[in-house]
């Protein structure tokens, strides 16, 4: 005698598997969400919290900073070539993908 699985069983497994991976997809975009903040908050003591810095500031605000420029002026600093006063040793221990990382998360936050 053959066995059939009814529809509803089906349909209750493949939605099931769909919301499982649904909700892990959403877990790990969380954990990547958190991870890239926690990479830029190193940025917070000089430039503020979320990157934005008191009016009148003599340190730029980073939120909203087209993520390309930043990049190009974090390699500056690292490399030596855009003079600053810590930016230089700070840049030094960051790797290009922590770089892209904080200039993602800043291009990514609206002024």
């Amino acid at each position: 005698m053959k066995t059939t699985t009814p529809h509803w069983m089906r349909l209750l497994a493949t939605t099931t598997l769909a919301l499982g991976v649904s909700a892990s997809a959403y877990a790990q975009d969380k954990a990547t969400q958190l991870h890239n903040r926690a990479t830029a908050a190193m940025c917070a003591n000089c430039h503020g919290t979320d990157g934005r810095t008191i009016e009148g500031s003599a340190i730029p605000s980073l939120v909203g900073m087209p993520k390309d420029y930043m990049v190009l002026q974090m390699k500056a600093f690292k490399d030596g070539s855009r003079p600053a006063t810590v930016m230089h040793q700070i840049t030094k221990g960051l790797t290009d993908a922590q770089i892209d990382t904080i200039a993602n998360h800043y291009a990514s936050i609206k002024r």
